[in-house]
């Protein structure tokens, strides 16, 4: 018997690190899975990397800013397994790392769009088929930056906070209608963004960033994708049964609650 046996999971960025990594392990506890990513040719490489059965999963290629394509990737699910038990709200993206003075507005505004504007979506969608259902549970995905600043990351953190907020606001929405909502705050994780931020940090030299980041955290490390995957999957789970309006930070000690 696995944790999610005839549960049905909904997971956007689900090509990505962290995405992959929910989906992996929900799926090995007898899910039913929907991924969701804006490119298709991921999806189907994800699915075919985690040698998914044709008959337990959906591929879904989605913008999450454009509405008529969130409602799409909602209605497909349940369509295709005709209810939305978890949904990990996970799709997002880092944005520059630059002094605010010198971030220019469409970068700012592609941010506010994808992490926040997104992930607003899924909860406008995914909501009434729980309530439908009178239970569910939704995992935003947050991150450590949600709780602190960062200079030069004036969008990404912001909009972290903004996946917070709204995380908190819902769950008291929908507490008595049987539907939890939580986030995980990850800090730094060995993923493709990570990556990404170093090089943005550091021009040249991206090894020096990872040195200085990893230093700042007790453990000596970043997260792998995995650590995360296993707390959002514990908070999508029945064990979680009592949890919901909670902020998971996931950062190897850098905030000690």
């Amino acid at each position: 018997m696995g944790k999610f046996d005839g549960k049905v999971v909904l997971v956007t960025g689900a090509a990505g690190g962290i995405g992959k990594a929910l989906v992996k392990k929900v799926y090995q506890e007898g899910a039913n899975v929907a991924l969701v990513d804006l490119n298709e040719d991921a999806l189907h490489l994800t699915a075919k990397e985690l040698e998914l059965e044709d008959s337990r999963y959906l591929t879904i290629a989605a913008d999450v800013t454009k509405e008529n394509q969130v409602k799409n990737y909602v209605d497909k699910t349940v369509e295709g397994f005709g209810r939305i038990d978890g949904f990990f709200n996970n799709a997002g993206v880092e944005g520059k790392t630059l002094p605010v003075e010198d971030y220019d507005l469409e970068t700012f505004e592609f941010v506010f769009n994808v992490n926040v504007k997104g992930v607003f979506l899924g909860l406008k969608y995914v909501v009434p088929v729980m309530k439908k259902q009178g239970s569910g549970s939704i995992v935003n995905a947050g991150s450590q930056a949600g709780l602190v600043g960062t200079p030069g990351m004036s969008a990404y953190n912001s909009s972290k906070h903004a996946v917070l907020g709204l995380t908190k606001v819902v769950a008291a929405e929908v507490a008595g209608r049987g539907i939890r909502v939580n986030a995980t705050a990850p800090g730094g994780v060995n993923t493709q963004m990570v990556k990404r931020i170093e090089k943005n940090t550091v021009p040249g030299a991206a090894e020096e960033a990872e040195k200085m980041f990893t230093s700042a955290i007790p453990m000596g490390r970043y997260g792998e994708p995995e650590e995360i995957a296993n707390v959002a999957a514990f908070l999508l789970s029945d064990e979680a049964s009592y949890v919901t309006a909670s902020i998971y930070t996931i950062d190897g000690g850098v905030f000690p609650q």
